[in-house]
């Protein structure tokens, strides 16, 4: 139970690493609220409370945060885990695609910060997990917007871990590297492929092996972490 009592909201929970936070912080004692614009692909725990959010919107947020006040008093864990993923080169990005990715991976991230922390100063205590990528710290050709937002998520983090250290709130970032979900499984294999064979321990991950290191800084457990990156890739930023 090693978020026992906690009042946490998951975005991008609907499938993949969101959906495998929400299970796992509920198993360990969180009252678990999951944020999606999708119905999710497989049920919730029982008593998991699904609430319709759309990352972009800074009108949802407000609502959805405010909800969750009303309702328990606090909010206790924030983990941004909404994104979605493109592999346009720069030369031939369009501006509405750009501007997609932007919206939901960087800007998700600063209004769902921005919200938790409006709340968790009044606290004075808090835990934000921002899921970035490993290509948020390293590239591969292509995929400019992901690269750019992925990399904007990795120092917006470390910007509010140094904001807002004094009003007792940790901010971390984690950074996965291939794994198997439903975002994955729709890429072409050959792409997959690629990137699982360069990866040392030759396999993907699971959405539940990122699900952990969530877990660790979103308890109590990671008291003195904050600012920081945990990589969860196989190997493959250690080459």
């Amino acid at each position: 139970m090693r978020l026992k009592g906690k009042v946490a909201l998951v975005t991008g929970s609907a499938g993949g690493i969101g959906h495998a936070v929400a299970e796992l912080f509920e198993s360990e004692g969180a009252i678990v609220v999951a944020g999606d614009i999708k119905q999710p692909e497989k049920p919730y725990p029982k008593a998991t409370e699904a609430m319709k959010l759309d990352v972009t919107s800074e009108e949802q947020w407000a609502t959805v945060v405010a909800a969750i006040v009303r309702k328990h008093g606090r909010l206790d864990v924030l983990i941004n885990n909404a994104g979605i993923i493109a592999y346009e080169p720069l030369d031939k990005l369009e501006m509405k695609d750009w501007l997609k990715m932007i919206a939901v991976d960087q800007t998700g991230v600063f209004l769902g910060m921005r919200e938790a922390v409006r709340v968790m100063r009044k606290q004075q205590s808090g835990s934000i997990v921002n899921v970035s990528s490993i290509w948020g710290s390293a590239a591969v050709a292509g995929a400019h917007s992901y690269h750019a937002a992925k990399g904007a998520v990795r120092n917006m983090s470390k910007n509010a871990a140094m904001t807002y250290v004094s009003d007792g709130i940790r901010v971390n970032s984690v950074h996965p590297g291939f794994i198997h979900t439903p975002l994955t499984d729709a890429q072409a294999q050959d792409l997959n492929d690629a990137v699982i064979a360069a990866t040392p321990m030759k396999r993907g991950g699971t959405p539940m092996e990122i699900a952990y290191g969530c877990l660790f800084l979103a308890s109590d457990e990671a008291s003195y972490v904050t600012g920081t990156e945990l990589v969860i890739d196989g190997g493959y930023l250690a080459q």
